[in-house]
């Protein structure tokens, strides 16, 4: 025992000599030994920390991926199918076939419900028609977008804003033909004076000052030109080009999350849905196979063919009144240089006027 005392003691001698920090500043020592308390308490915190697990995707996030995958089978019976899908449920459809390139007028009129509040079109085939037709039956819209929309002209979007009166965000641009279409629809979104007898702008009723995006507060537009941007922060101050995000907010109003340009608006609705859904090869959705076809279709040889025929037969009468055309000319041509016709056509004037003297 006491040789064990006297090993235990010489173990705590040495221990107290070990210079662990072989610093000669005794403050440097002191920071290093505060230094390495620390990262143990951090160590034992983040330790205590549950872990995060991964949850399984739902049983409706697995049928709408299916669906999704499988989107261009039944596009045809859309409008028959999506009457008593829920809510949620078309946001998500329509999601995917924009993520899919299959988004046209037809589908986004059979799936438009009237609690919508985002409508996110970008980049697809909606035309004017699809717009206003939406903008209808969706009276609560808030944020829409129809950048990189080439079908979508200033007449459509006019229409549009006349039926959203909640509307406060519009996001445009993103290709020529919609920068085009956004520039001609900053006439639009410009404050109309109509009753000029108003000592002040505070007297002004908005229905006085415009007749569409009376509501409006946020107008992103990423390429936006210097004119058009200096056009409308003069002549439309109450309308935010291109807000950037601000813990502070802008003039008062807090930036809403669909005014960034980086968000995509549908992400929400499809954030549960395996991204492989939207990923399908274009050859696979657009190609349909010869051997599938029914015995009744026509082969694409015979559609080619009447489509001739049926454009040869509607410029016939063209091409026979261009053929009368260049046989006048030419008779008048030929009447006009040879001398001889000269003769023929004064001769037969003359034996006119003697018969009708007779």
């Amino acid at each position: 025992m006491e040789r064990n005392e006297a090993a235990t003691k010489n173990k705590t001698t040495s221990l107290k000599k070990l210079d662990l920090y072989p610093v000669q500043n005794l403050t440097e020592r002191n920071e290093a030994t505060k230094n390495v308390t620390a990262s143990l308490k951090n160590l034992q915190f983040n330790s205590r920390l549950p872990r995060e697990k991964s949850k399984p995707p739902s049983l409706v996030s697995l049928c709408l991926g299916i669906v999704g995958k499988h989107l261009e089978d039944i596009i045809g019976d859309l409008d028959e199918i999506a009457v008593n899908f829920p809510v949620d449920i078309k946001i998500a459809i329509a999601s995917i076939a924009r993520r899919r390139k299959l988004l046209s007028d037809d589908v986004i009129i059979s799936l438009a419900d009237s609690s919508w509040e985002i409508l996110d079109i970008s980049g697809s085939d909606v035309s004017d028609f699809g717009l206003v037709k939406v903008a209808q039956m969706c009276k609560s819209l808030k944020a829409v977008d129809i950048s990189c929309c080439d079908r979508i002209t200033a007449a459509g979007v006019s229409e549009f804003l006349l039926h959203c009166h909640s509307l406060e965000t519009l996001r445009c641009g993103g290709s020529p033909r919609s920068n085009h279409a956004a520039r001609r629809c900053l006439g639009i979104l410009k404050p109309k004076l109509n009753d000029v007898e108003g000592d002040s702008w505070e007297e002004l009723v908005n229905t006085d000052i415009g007749h569409g995006a009376q509501s409006l507060r946020w107008f992103v537009w990423p390429n936006i030109d210097k004119d058009s941007l200096e056009m409308m922060s003069t002549e439309c101050p109450r309308i935010i080009v291109n807000p950037k995000p601000s813990p502070f907010g802008f003039r008062g109003f807090e930036v809403p999350r669909e005014a960034f340009p980086d968000i995509t608006l549908d992400d929400p609705f499809v954030k549960d849905i395996d991204p492989s859904t939207w990923a399908v090869p274009r050859f696979a959705s657009m190609g349909i196979s010869t051997s599938l076809l029914s015995p009744n279709e026509l082969s694409m040889a015979e559609k080619f063919r009447l489509a001739f025929v049926e454009r040869d037969t509607r410029l016939a009468p063209k091409r026979a009144k261009n053929a009368r055309q260049h046989q006048r000319r030419a008779e008048r041509e030929w009447m006009e240089t040879s001398t001889s016709a000269k003769a023929i056509a004064l001769a037969s004037k003359a034996t006119k006027s003697l018969s009708s003297r007779k």
